[in-house]
């Protein structure tokens, strides 16, 4: 009786699948807040392209704060990594996507002379 075994190469491509890490940059998303609460997220200082995400994981309800141009791209993204997309809502943000996160140059001395 013989047994097969496996590769290195084989075992290697099997932790990849498993420790599949998913990117939001790949789905053009930028994740502001993971697993908050509801009054958390009604910040006013985030974007207004800002969504609220609610998804299950591990059987818990759970909220994300994300943020991209499209509603879509952040569906997708969740739906990869969750697989179960509860609802996505607009966000409570009031600032200019433009001008978020946005810091101003230090003004350089002048000589006096």
């Amino acid at each position: 009786m013989t047994t097969k075994t496996k590769t290195e190469k084989q075992v290697a491509e099997e932790q990849k699948k498993e420790e599949v890490e998913f990117d939001p940059s790949a789905y053009s998303c930028e994740i502001l807040q993971e697993k908050t609460t509801l009054e958390k997220s009604k910040e006013k200082k985030y974007p207004t392209d800002a969504f609220n995400v609610y998804y299950d994981c591990d059987g818990t309800e759970c909220l994300d704060v994300a943020r991209s141009s499209k509603m879509s791209n952040i569906f997708d993204f969740y739906y990869d990594k969750y697989k179960n997309v509860k609802k996505i809502d607009y966000g409570f943000g009031t600032v200019s996507p433009v001008t978020w996160g946005y810091k101003s140059p230090e003004k350089k001395k002048r000589r006096k002379g």
